[in-house]
């Protein structure tokens, strides 16, 4: 089915689109074949295909999480620029009232 002038501007208005003068024909052809493509894809049978979000099954690439021992207090906060109180001191990011 090919498209009309009219349509081409149209679809050009909903996406936007400034279309120089003489560019309706070009786009016309252009669309009318990738509609007619899609209509192609419409003819395939699919009901033996099932849905899928995913062309490539996607494995879960995590390691086990094994519990290990943590650092201590002290040891987290060895290199901190500042702390306080056992905490990580940083700057305000709102002023104070």
């Amino acid at each position: 089915m090919p498209l009309s002038r009219d349509q081409v501007r149209h679809v050009a208005l909903l996406a936007r689109l400034g279309l120089e003068p003489g560019d309706e024909d070009f786009y016309a052809e252009q669309l009318s074949g990738i509609l007619r493509h899609i209509d192609r894809l419409q003819e395939l049978n699919t009901d033996a295909i099932p849905p899928t979000a995913q062309v490539v099954e996607v494995a879960a690439t995590l390691r086990e999480d094994v519990p290990s021992p943590c650092l201590s207090q002290e040891e987290a906060l060895a290199n901190a620029p500042a702390a306080v109180d056992g905490r990580f001191r940083v700057p305000s990011i709102q002023e104070e009232a």
